[in-house]
């Protein structure tokens, strides 16, 4: 995700900053002051209802995609390791350790927060720290890798020439902004004790993932090989998969103390991830049809045909579903970035340090919608403009919006 050098710093750095951490920031605490309501009820509370029927359907989209995702990349590294070890047998079939992960998603989807991921995620996080410490310490220790500098590699590196606007600002996800935060934001605000907690919950941690994904990125700019100012070598190990690359990363930083860690970093870390957005799925469908998920089989009410969504998708083509999920991902960021800014207004606050943000967003998303070719794939000449006049126009709606009374 990084294949475009280094000026992903930039996006990395300003995102986090201004985009990213505003954005977890707000999703958390708005839900944290509605009851720990899910995103789609809180857009409601500010959008209206239409948004906030738009926003369940994202959501659940969003949320179905991400597990898929993490569990079909898990389970393709974990054969790789059993084929590079020498094993045969059904332990190399990606199809059986895809089903075996489900069976665990199903099994962490309808029990609490707290019998699970709430005793063993913090410790997979302190390990994700510890395998970013690992790299970089390997890159400033290893001669041969040199981080090049932002301003005389300021240009596109992409080997295909995909183009940076927007297309790096769509994959470039997790470590600059993404909407599946505040998929997650109410799982955390339903957790805390007072809103003091707010800046390190949600700001803090969007903060350090940005610094985790700099550091990634260093690696994925000075490791591989650099062809005509290209990173052709980034491009081919990234063709086995994003979990393949972030395996090769510890491999050559870390030695074979890197291994271990990338077993956790790629394969656990991952899988967890996607448990957290098959239960948070259950959770925003609760919301929408009314379900009490105090009695489990109403959990498995929507546990199973939820799973059951998953599996298909996990058979379709990765790379089209990857593609799909982070559209669809950072349209959800721009939706949530305009609901705060409606909070905002109603509060009677400085509402620009959510609106900026939300019209890029908005430029993003749309000019991604209509130049990607899995969507609407017409030419940048004609996607441009389209996609900054349509984020000037929903920010015209908003200002519109703020001439009239506020609602209390």
């Amino acid at each position: 995700m990084f294949i475009w050098g280094p000026v992903v710093f930039l996006w990395i750095t300003f995102g986090t900053i201004f985009a990213g951490g505003v954005h977890d920031y707000f999703s958390g605490m708005l839900s944290e002051r509605n009851d720990g309501a899910s995103i789609s009820e809180v857009c409601g509370i500010y959008l209206g209802n239409v948004m906030k029927n738009v926003m369940r359907v994202f959501s659940v989209v969003l949320l179905v995609m991400v597990g898929t995702v993490f569990a079909v990349g898990p389970a393709g590294l974990i054969v790789t390791l059993f084929k590079n070890s020498g094993v045969t047998g059904i332990v190399t079939s990606a199809e059986f350790w895809l089903w075996i992960i489900l069976l665990y998603y199903f099994i962490a989807t309808f029990i609490s927060i707290d019998k699970i991921i709430g005793r063993i995620y913090p410790l997979f996080g302190i390990c994700l720290i510890i395998m970013a410490v690992g790299v970089i310490i390997g890159i400033f220790t290893h001669s041969e890798y040199t981080i090049p500098e932002i301003w005389s590699h300021f240009g596109n590196m992409h080997p295909d020439g995909k183009p940076i606007w927007s297309f790096m600002f769509i994959t470039v996800a997790c470590g600059a902004i993404s909407g599946f935060h505040s998929t997650q934001s109410p799982l955390m605000a339903r957790c805390m004790k007072s809103e003091k907690q707010g800046h390190f919950v949600f700001y803090g941690a969007m903060v350090a993932e940005g610094v985790i994904a700099l550091i990634w990125a260093a690696a994925g700019c000075s490791i591989y090989e650099v062809t005509g100012g290209l990173n052709t070598g980034l491009a081919e190990i990234l063709s086995g998969g994003q979990s393949a690359a972030i395996y090769d990363v510890c491999i050559k930083t870390m030695g074979s103390v890197g291994v271990a860690l990338a077993m956790i970093g790629v394969i656990v870390c991952p899988i967890t991830s996607g448990d957290t957005a098959f239960r948070s799925a259950r959770l925003v469908l609760a919301d929408w049809f009314k379900i009490d998920q105090d009695k489990i089989q109403k959990r498995l009410l929507l546990c199973v045909p939820l799973l059951a969504v998953g599996a298909f998708v996990g058979h379709l083509d990765y790379a089209v579903v990857w593609r799909y999920f982070s559209w669809t991902n950072q349209t959800l960021a721009m939706i949530v970035l305009w609901t705060a800014s409606m909070y905002l207004f109603r509060e009677k606050k400085n509402y620009w340090i959510t609106a900026v943000p939300a019209t890029f967003m908005s430029a993003v998303s749309m000019t991604y919608f209509f130049c990607a070719d899995e969507c609407l794939g017409f030419s940048t000449a004609v996607a441009y403009p389209v996609g900054i006049i349509l984020a000037v126009v929903f920010l015209g709606t908003f200002i519109h919006a703020t001439k009239k009374p506020a609602k209390m």
